[in-house]
């Protein structure tokens, strides 16, 4: 079982709170309005390979209790994002690995109709402070396509360091793409990361 899970995360307008299957017409709706939006970021299943058959899409349903699934035995925290209650994206805290490594990946997506608006950078800040204060983890990583713009100005708001390129590091919109690695450990955010920026947003709105 995963001591850390459920859990919800609050500040502001922005929440994050486990995905449920009763999400799936509000999940299904913002994902199908924001295809076009997200294509070239999402990562996709590469084409069958002799002796790697490719496996059928999942359905909703099979996805979250995966998820969940995956959530209970303490390898993934898998986030519906909130904006003033409403859904609008999804952030996952996977790859969570302990032992001498004490590390977890985050991945994120958020509707293109309140994008700008600091949601997401708010939503990483949260889970963040999550792993490094409540789990105990050391190291948080971040890998983005470079052509991302989006995506990597929130990682750089938010003060993660660019450790390099991944060549064909994961296949999204058809291939094998590159991708930048962004990543913090905390003891470079002994003050923690929401702390960070809310001082980096006041800095940036003024």
């Amino acid at each position: 079982m995963n001591a850390f899970w459920p859990v919800e995360l609050h500040e502001g307008p922005v929440g994050l709170r486990p995905i449920r299957v009763r999400d799936r017409r509000t999940w299904q709706e913002v994902s199908a309005r924001n295809r076009h939006w997200l294509r070239r970021w999402e990562a996709t299943v590469p084409p069958a390979q002799p002796g790697n058959p490719s496996s059928p899409r999942p359905t909703y349903r099979q996805m979250v209790r995966f998820l969940r699934s995956e959530a209970q035995a303490g390898r993934m925290l898998p986030f519906i994002v909130t904006y003033q209650g409403q859904l609008v994206g999804q952030l996952t805290v996977g790859g969570i690995t302990w032992g001498s490594m004490c590390s977890a990946n985050v991945g994120y997506w958020v509707d293109e109709a309140v994008a700008g608006r600091g949601i997401i950078p708010t939503a990483v800040a949260l889970a963040v402070d999550h792993c490094f204060r409540d789990m105990g983890l050391h190291r948080i990583e971040i890998c983005i396509r470079p052509e991302n713009g989006p995506s990597r100005r929130v990682v750089e708001k938010l003060g993660f360091r660019e450790e390099g390129i991944r060549p064909r590091y994961l296949h999204i919109d058809g291939g094998w793409r590159d991708h930048l690695v962004y990543a913090l450990t905390a003891d470079e955010v002994p003050e923690g990361m929401l702390r960070r920026w809310r001082g980096n947003r006041q800095h940036l709105e003024q």
